[in-house]
């Protein structure tokens, strides 16, 4: 497919276990084949200036932001374009390094969720529980080696898939909103290459960006 979709992914390289140089090239291949061009950054300014981006990937781990780069972010999404949240991105009370007890709220609104906690890696079932959505559509179950999310999710999102988790059972994993003309795709896999690098997982992540950044376009 030819590119006609433009993407920034924004993550950070502090936190061993989710830097973007080791994460962000997996991420960038699975969005290839749906036509989306991907540029990496760690430098969470660009988010003041996103003109040019159709949708905007996070990967980050601290949900640190000034307050121009928050509402940079925001009004990008608000105006008609997307946002795709993968994994970490959930974590809003990670804060300048430090854990803080309520999720940073216009995050936890835009999302709709938020990461809690998480028990040991391991592998599960993701099973898509909702067909009737261009994301999901075309998506089967499968099985994939991750860490496993614990969520706390709104009411309003629609959620596409789900785990069957042996320690914490039925949980939310993916799930799809709107934020005001814009587009909001929420997915917790992808702690490390083998969770990103799954074929369930790469679909899912190429179908949730791909619709998320097609709000621009008003498809």
């Amino acid at each position: 497919m030819a590119t006609d979709r433009q993407a920034l992914i924004v993550g950070g390289n502090r936190f061993p276990f989710h830097r973007l140089e080791r994460m962000g090239p997996p991420i960038e291949d699975a969005l290839a084949p749906a036509g989306i061009e991907a540029e990496l950054t760690t430098d969470r300014e660009s988010l003041t200036d996103l003109d040019g981006y159709d949708v905007l990937v996070d990967y980050t781990t601290d949900s640190t932001l000034t307050d121009a780069q928050r509402e940079g972010l925001l009004s990008f999404v608000d105006a008609g374009n997307g946002y795709a949240g993968v994994h970490s991105a959930s974590d809003l009370t990670t804060v300048d390094g430090e854990n803080r007890d309520e999720p940073a709220p216009e995050l936890r609104e835009l999302i709709g969720g938020h990461f809690l906690t998480h028990p040991a890696q391991g592998a599960f079932d993701v099973n898509v529980v909702y067909s009737h959505h261009p994301v999901s559509a075309d998506l089967e179950d499968f099985r994939v080696w991750d860490e496993p999310y614990v969520l706390e999710c709104d009411d309003d999102p629609t959620v596409l898939a789900r785990m069957d988790h042996p320690e914490i059972g039925d949980m939310p994993v993916s799930w799809v909103k709107e934020y005001g003309d814009g587009r909001v795709f929420y997915c917790s896999l992808g702690h490390d290459r083998p969770a990103i690098t799954t074929d369930g997982t790469r679909a899912l992540l190429r179908n949730g960006v791909r619709w998320a950044a097609d709000s621009s376009a008003g498809e």
